[in-house]
Order: structure tokens, then C-alpha cells, then sequence
């Protein structure tokens, strides 16, 4: 058996739950872990049974046991600590959004291509169990020509770190945006979005963003069906939610619209609750109860963990995608030209919203 692929995480507030996910893959070793805190850091490592503990990245990169890290920092660090391993010859796990600018995605494209590294981001709707039991549906011909999907994401983020205030809606879309695409495997072309709202002036001035929610209409590249995607963050009252639905010729989707709901099928004009099935007999025996499991079980927690594992037991799929891509010497399903794609239509579509809602180019990254 070849040798385990050695990780490090850094970021272990959302990153913790990954922990034991990459302990238990029978093709991982989890070799350090990495935060700034260095009480905290040294709590994690007991709980967890880590030795080797870094209160500084830098030091984490010149770590010649790694093979690769997991970056789960805040969102300003996304860009220059993925730059920053695929040139320490690392390969590279990133948390939603790829970055905040087009400029440093195309930063993260570069030193991609140039290191020869897989670099992964860690999108986890597309990894959900409503998003794999979906793509079985249209893959299968179920639900015969796609004919029109659309994306929501609400969540309120009063609260939260400084660097969230005023976040522009779109700039944190890719839960909204990935299902979209990923379903008919298609990259988005242009797209135009509208604001809509105003939140207080004292969120506003961070970024000069005014608006409570955007809603972005996509168009894909190659392809006859449209896209909308709807974004909020403040001041909107609602549930959490990350909701996709896709309609088809002869079968439609829709995803939950509260915590109690289950999934509704259309045949027609017939609707239908169903239960989606957990996927864990995809992954390796020894991470499938991640599906349905968290470190977070029990605890006063958020809506994402209530769904199983976080993000409907996606987590120890995206650990199993980017373990194997690192071992099989590929990019990652959610590698650098996709994750730069599905990143930068909600940059763009911001930028429409600025404008008015005029049509902006995504760029394409390869």
C-alpha cells in the first residue's frame, strides 16, 4: 500500500470536524494542526490526540512530513494561505469562497498550474445527500431534459467575526451557485443581478455594499438552461437555509424550505415528499458514519450540523475526493478552474448589482 497522504489542518473552529474524519480514512494520516490561539490549540490537540501543534502557518508550510493542508481560516486568508502552500510545494484544501477579488483567484489558478499541486475547494452542497440524489435523477434520464435550476442561501450573520459585517451577499454564494452548475456540468458565462434592500448604514460602510439581498440571474456556457441564485446575510428575516431546485422535462426537484420539510418530487403536476438516502456506501468503511455524525452532536450548534455531519454529510466525501485526487496524482472534482468559476460568478454578479443589474463576463480561469 502506498503511503498515507499526511495532512495539516489549519483553522480549527469549523475545521475541528474534520479532525477525525481524516484520522479515521484509511488513506490519510492527520499530522498536525495549526491555529493562532495557542491555548486553544493545545485543547484541540489533547481532545484529538495531536502531537505536532503550530500556533504559526508558516512554520506549519516548512513542515517537510506534509503533504498537504486543509485551510478552514477566515475568508481574508483564503487567497495567500492557499498561494502560499501550492508554492511551499503543498497540496492544497481550501472552505468556501476561493476568494473575495478576481485578482486573487487568478493568484490561486497560477500557483496551481505552476506547483503541479492539487488544489480542492471544499464546496460542500455538491457533496450533500439532496445534491447526489438529484445528479443520480438527471444522470439516470429520470428526469429528462434540465430545463431551469435555481440556488438560495439565507443566514443571518449578525454576530459573527468583523470581517463578515457588510459582506456583500454574492461575495459568499458558492453553496447557492455550485448546485446550479454542477448539475448540467456547466460554467457560467455572464450573468446579471439586482440588490434589493437596504441594511444599516453602519454594515453598509465596511465593504459599500447596501444591499439585504442580491439575486443573480446565470448564464452557462454551451447550454439552454438559466440559473438564478438568490443571496442573503443581514437584516432578513428567515430561517437558515441552502436550498437548490432543479426542473426537468419529466421530473422536478425541490429542497426543503424549513428544518421540518422534507423534499418534494414532481411528476408533473403531482408532488411527492421523499426520503433522500444516505450515500456513506460511496466512501471507505471506515469514514461512512461521518454521513450522520459530528463532533458537534448534542451541542447548542448550528442548523448546518443538525443536517448530519455538517452540510448534509457532505464532510467525508469532500476528505475521500481529496485524498484520492492527491493520491491518484490528479485535480480534484472541485479543482482550480472550477472552484475559480463557481467563485467568481458571485464576485461578478455583484458587480451587477452596482451596476444596476448590467450583463458582467465571468472570466474564464484555466
Amino acid at each position: 500500500m502506498a503511503r498515507p497522504v499526511r495532512v495539516g489542518i489549519v483553522g480549527l473552529g469549523f475545521g475541528a470536524e474534520f479532525i477525525p474524519i481524516y484520522q479515521a480514512h484509511p488513506e490519510a494520516e492527520l499530522v498536525a494542526i495549526c491555529r493562532r490561539d495557542r491555548d486553544a490549540l493545545q485543547a484541540t490537540g489533547r481532545e484529538f490526540g495531536v502531537a505536532r501543534l503550530y500556533d504559526r502557518y508558516e512554520d506549519m508550510l516548512q513542515d517537510a512530513d506534509i503533504d498537504a493542508v486543509h485551510i478552514n481560516s477566515p475568508i481574508p486568508l483564503h487567497a495567500k494561505q492557499a498561494v502560499d502552500a501550492l508554492n511551499a510545494g503543498k497540496h492544497a484544501a481550501c472552505t468556501v469562497p476561493m476568494a473575495t477579488s478576481l485578482e486573487d483567484i487568478q493568484h490561486i489558478v497560477g500557483a496551481a498550474n505552476a506547483s503541479g499541486r492539487t488544489y480542492m475547494m471544499m464546496e460542500t452542497v455538491v457533496y450533500s445527500r439532496e445534491f447526489l440524489y438529484v445528479s443520480d435523477l438527471y444522470r439516470s434520464g429520470e428526469m429528462g431534459r434540465l430545463q431551469y435550476v435555481k440556488g438560495a442561501h439565507h443566514q443571518e450573520m449578525a454576530g459573527w467575526p468583523g470581517y463578515w459585517e457588510g459582506l456583500p451577499p454574492m461575495y459568499y454564494a458558492t453553496h447557492a451557485v455550485s448546485p446550479c452548475l454542477c448539475l448540467p456540468r456547466a460554467k457560467a458565462g455572464s450573468v446579471c443581478c439586482l440588490g434589493s434592500g437596504r441594511i444599516s448604514p453602519q454594515l453598509a460602510a465596511h465593504y459599500g455594499s447596501p444591499y439585504a439581498v442580491e439575486t443573480a440571474v446565470i448564464k452557462l456556457v454551451d447550454s439552454d438552461v438559466v440559473a438564478s441564485v438568490t443571496r442573503s446575510l443581514f437584516e432578513t428575516a428567515r430561517e437558515y437555509i441552502e436550498s437548490f431546485d432543479a426542473y426537468g422535462q419529466k421530473l422536478s426537484f425541490e429542497s426543503p424550505q424549513t428544518a421540518v420539510q422534507k423534499p418534494l418530487l414532481y411528476r408533473g403536476e403531482v408532488a411527492e415528499e421523499v426520503d433522500v438516502p444516505d450515500f456513506a456506501d460511496r466512501l471507505p468503511q471506515t469514514v461512512r458514519r461521518f454521513t450522520t455524525s459530528s463532533i458537534y452532536d448534542g451541542a447548542e450548534t448550528h442548523r448546518s450540523f443538525v443536517q448530519g455531519s455538517g452540510h448534509g454529510g457532505s464532510h467525508p466525501h469532500l476528505v475521500h475526493e481529496f485524498v484520492r485526487a492527491v493520491a491518484d496524482g490528479r485535480q480534484a472534482a472541485i479543482g482550480p478552474a472550477t472552484a475559480a468559476n463557481w467563485t467568481a460568478v458571485g464576485i461578478c454578479a455583484h458587480e451587477s448589482a452596482i451596476r444596476g443589474g448590467a450583463w458582467v463576463d465571468v472570466p474564464a480561469f484555466e
